[in-house]
């Protein structure tokens, strides 16, 4: 009796191949999405420090007479919305604008397309306590809407 020799694999080959593959899965998928959240937080910290050195960058023009504005006003833009269209420099002999922003960021941790970029933000006015930040008549502080928790174990609203 001749006996012929079939290539293949076994049941049991298959068998360990697969779960193999399952517990290497089970491994990347956390760290896959642990990156996910750091790759957000990395666009959060980016848009904040955007955002807020826009808004130091319109209240020192203000400061230094390029931004007209009323005795009574604190010298920060009313909305998000003015660093984008940006005001005119009192300065400039042709009376061409100053922009602080190309656009405003959107929150990554609040993606929601039903609102805008400046509404994804909680804005703090001057008057607001820091512990507290209200919006108000201008825009002194942004913050994230998010009530999730950072990897550094604090709350998105206080980065």
């Amino acid at each position: 009796m001749k006996r012929s020799h079939h290539s293949g694999f076994t049941l049991i080959e298959m068998i360990v191949t697969v779960a193999l593959v399952a517990i290497i899965a089970s491994v990347a998928t956390p760290l896959f999405k642990m990156q996910q959240q750091r790759e957000k937080e990395r666009e959060l910290k980016t848009a904040l420090r955007d955002i807020r050195a826009a808004i130091d960058a319109y209240k020192r023009a203000g400061d230094e007479g390029r931004i007209a504005r009323s005795l009574d006003s604190t010298g920060y833009p009313a909305s998000l919305d003015q660093l984008v269209s940006g005001a005119v420099d009192q300065r400039d002999p042709k009376g061409r604008k100053i922009y602080f922003l190309r656009r405003v960021p959107r929150d990554p941790m609040t993606r929601s397309p039903a609102v805008t970029a400046a509404d994804s933000w909680g804005t703090r006015s001057y008057a607001s306590e820091a512990d507290d930040p209200q919006p108000g008549a201008d825009v002194y502080d942004v913050f994230s809407l998010s009530g999730r928790t950072g990897s550094n174990g604090i709350p998105y609203r206080e980065w």
